[in-house]
């Protein structure tokens, strides 16, 4: 894996001179790796953490599974394909298990999301069934705790 790659993944969003001084390279380097990586694809975008409550944001989201049936040539990645390309689909899964594809969607409200899955997503031909389960509040995104210090001070003490 790529040291650029690596450190963007384990950390938060450094500039190209602050990348340069931990891995000891030139920021031209660190410049002409990144552009590498987002011309490759492997780098796709930068997403920062969001905590809707405290932005006092409206948005929700949800998990559904979603059961499929294959295609004859495409597999699963053709109707994979052809759901991720919805715009409430924020992310899209192939699962093993109980269900074929895991979906996060998104919406202004529960209307909205329940709206996309029952005419959008459950018509799509070759989805056989869903199961919709909203997001009621997040604790931890990506790794962020999204807890307030007060809610966070309950944590039970630790012994020697």
């Amino acid at each position: 894996m790529s040291s650029v790659l690596q450190l963007l993944l384990e950390g938060e969003r450094l500039n190209t001179g602050q990348m340069a001084q931990v891995l000891g390279l030139s920021e031209s380097d660190i410049a002409a790796e990144l552009k590498r990586l987002e011309e490759e694809e492997i780098l796709l975008g930068w997403r920062p953490v969001f905590n809707p409550e405290r932005a006092q944001e409206t948005i929700v989201r949800a998990v559904i599974e979603v059961k499929i049936s294959p295609e004859r040539d495409g597999g699963f990645d053709r109707l994979a394909a052809r759901i991720s390309r919805f715009d409430s689909v924020e992310s899209c899964f192939l699962m093993s298990g109980s269900y074929d594809l895991l979906v996060i969607a998104t919406g202004y409200d529960l209307r909205e999301v329940a709206t996309f899955v029952s005419e959008r997503l459950a018509s799509v031909e070759g989805v056989l069934s869903t199961a919709t389960h909203f997001m009621l509040r997040a604790y931890k995104e990506q790794g962020h705790l999204l807890l307030s210090p007060v809610e966070d001070s309950d944590k039970p003490a630790v012994s020697a």
